[in-house]
């Protein structure tokens, strides 16, 4: 004969509990005391819904039984807190990479980009005492992302740390490869004592411009050795520049190619060839 039955639960009320702990009674299954919800669920199931408006209209928790009530107030006390301890500390991580932002605008990185070229570009006079012309001025070069080839040499020297060494005055420069090296106007006091240049590139350089070419062309060892000369997208060259290079004595080819700053080609062109008759000039201009 069976036992009688427990009183169904109060309206509102959670399931009933055994008493002594939670232990099994008789003819039920086993029964466990409900924990308390934990703080941050307690918080979530507050975002979910179970909240109504206050009176100043920000989040309250709802109405129900006096021991879920303090457990939604509890957890929606700490959810607050947390919110706004996770905002301070994003705010502070969000406040230097604005700055930073500032810095890597592209305006910043020019100007920082052009400071470096300047530096590399800064003539070192007593580098030159040191250690002789053609030497200071392949570390110029190379420094500057340029290439250069030694008299008697078929290798392209392009590691600043790979030049080679001996004694003084034993590798002369015999040619320039300047393609997309930074190279700049400050920088051609390097080329004064080079005696063995026979052969100049100037390849989308953004810092050649018409004084660099004047300077080439006033250079004196430049003027007795310079064979061949070319100057290929180079976008501050205009017909100024180009015709100042009729004072290279000795030059006996020039390329000129994609160079939007001529506008008068045709009278450039005569101008060349009338100072220097025997100069092979190809041209790859629009």
């Amino acid at each position: 004969m069976a036992g009688p039955r427990a009183p169904p639960p109060a309206p509102g009320a959670g399931p009933a509990l055994p008493q002594g702990g939670g232990k099994a009674v008789p003819g039920q299954g086993e029964l466990r005391a409900a924990r308390p919800r934990p703080l941050a669920r307690a918080g979530r199931a507050a975002c979910r819904g179970r909240e109504v408006g206050g009176a100043q209209g920000g989040l309250q928790p709802a109405a129900g039984p006096p021991e879920e009530r303090i457990r939604l107030e509890r957890g929606w006390a700490e959810g607050r807190a947390w919110e706004s301890s996770s905002t301070m500390l994003l705010g502070k991580f969000i406040q230097p990479v604005h700055s930073l932002k500032k810095l890597s605008a592209p305006g910043a990185c020019r100007h920082l980009w052009g400071w470096l070229n300047a530096v590399f570009n800064k003539v070192d006079y007593e580098r030159i005492q040191a250690v002789g012309p053609d030497r200071a001025a392949s570390e110029w070069l190379l420094r500057c992302g340029a290439l250069v080839r030694f008299q008697g040499y078929d290798k392209w020297q392009h590691d600043y740390n790979g030049l080679p060494t001996g004694p003084l005055g034993k590798y002369k420069i015999q040619a320039i490869d300047a393609t997309e090296s930074c190279i700049m106007y400050r920088g051609f006091d390097y080329l004064d004592g080079l005696r063995h240049v026979e052969e100049i590139k100037l390849s989308n350089c953004i810092y050649i411009q018409d004084e660099c070419l004047q300077r080439i062309s006033e250079t004196e060892s430049l003027q007795k050795s310079l064979l061949r000369l070319m100057i290929i997208s180079c976008g501050n060259v205009t017909d100024k520049g180009i015709i100042a290079l009729h004072k290279l004595t000795n030059l006996e080819y020039l390329f000129l190619s994609d160079l939007p700053g001529i506008r008068e080609k045709e009278t450039t062109v005569q101008i060349l060839k009338k100072s220097k008759p025997s100069l092979e000039l190809e041209l790859d201009l629009e």
